[in-house]
């Protein structure tokens, strides 16, 4: 999906284990995430799905589909997995009653694939309620939390350089009106040193707001492994792949969810009320308040392997 790049990042660690187990993997995207996954995989094919008006030729002879989230790449001679972390769609308050229904319409298509894997684990789900009902799905896997910095070594372990990172990500125009609110907020003065990552990868320029304040619109995986390593707190959107990005290298971070997702709505609140990361609404949202109340959140960190996911693509590759 191009809503933002989260379906792309942790769709990286498995598509290196595909192409480490022998696999021609060729890689549907679009936007944002298909700039991203290029630069990621320079080698590899790639198709463009724009939304979902998918139409590729027959003869690429496709064995296996792995869809992050993306209804319709389904087919009965194919094998076809559907990632996703949401078997339970969150509706606003005046909703709710239809979240259940929603469920077992989700159920009805996920149904169709031969495995549904879910980026989470048994004993502490970072998904919260969003898997709790997932031993009702007879193909479900859990393949545990996807990090596209899950390899990394103490290396990274850099010492404090910025005292704030953010990093913009999501749907226009929320993303451009977040970071508004940011250039707004930095215009006074400010004896932090921050830098903010405007998640534009179509772009690779970088400037000062001042000298303590720097933009860039796009970092490398590496590049940016070390950007968060460097930084004493993240703040970012509570999107379940930065997530899993930050409880991987055991950052603090403030989640401003996106307005208007109720999936990030649920989860920024699922973590504050467990004391782990605090999070604040777009319309209040304050630099320094937020930075101030988020020292009572004592944050998370979890090493993860990838055995799960090996697992599973052992198995269609044999």
């Amino acid at each position: 999906m191009d809503w933002g790049l989260g379906h792309a990042t942790r769709c990286v660690p498995i598509i290196k284990m595909f192409i480490d187990g022998g696999a021609n993997v060729i890689i549907g995207a679009d936007n944002r995430p298909l700039a991203f996954l290029k630069k990621e995989f320079p080698d590899s094919h790639f198709i463009k799905f724009p939304g979902y008006n998918i139409c590729y030729p027959e003869k690429i002879g496709i064995d296996i589909v792995v869809s992050d989230n993306r209804f319709g790449l389904w087919n009965k001679k194919t094998k076809c997995v559907f990632i996703t972390h949401q078997l339970i769609v969150k509706c606003p308050n005046w909703l709710k009653y239809f979240e259940y229904l929603l469920m077992k319409i989700n159920k009805y298509f996920i149904n169709k694939y031969d495995e549904c894997w879910v980026p989470d684990k048994e004993n502490f789900k970072l998904s919260g309620e969003l898997t709790k009902n997932y031993k009702s799905f007879h193909n479900l896997h859990l393949i545990g939390p996807l990090s596209r910095f899950n390899q990394y070594n103490d290396d990274y372990l850099n010492k404090i350089k910025y005292d704030v990172l953010f990093i913009l990500s999501g749907p226009e125009p929320q993303r451009t009106i977040f970071e508004n609110i940011i250039l707004q907020q930095l215009k006074v003065s400010c004896n932090l040193n921050i830098l903010i990552v405007r998640g534009l990868t179509e772009s690779s320029g970088s400037e000062k707001l001042q000298e303590n304040i720097l933009f860039v619109d796009h970092l490398e995986t590496n590049q940016l492994l070390q950007a968060i390593s460097e930084s004493d707190i993240i703040i970012c959107r509570s999107g379940y792949s930065s997530i899993m990005d930050i409880v991987t290298l055991g950052k603090k971070a403030i989640f401003v969810p996106t307005p208007g997702q109720t999936e990030q709505k649920y989860l920024a609140k699922y973590y504050k009320n467990k004391v782990l990361f605090y999070s604040i609404n777009q319309k209040k949202f304050s630099i320094f308040s937020s930075l101030e109340k988020s020292k009572f959140y004592q944050g998370l960190k979890g090493k993860y392997n990838n055995e799960k996911l090996a697992e599973r693509v052992n198995f269609l590759l044999t």
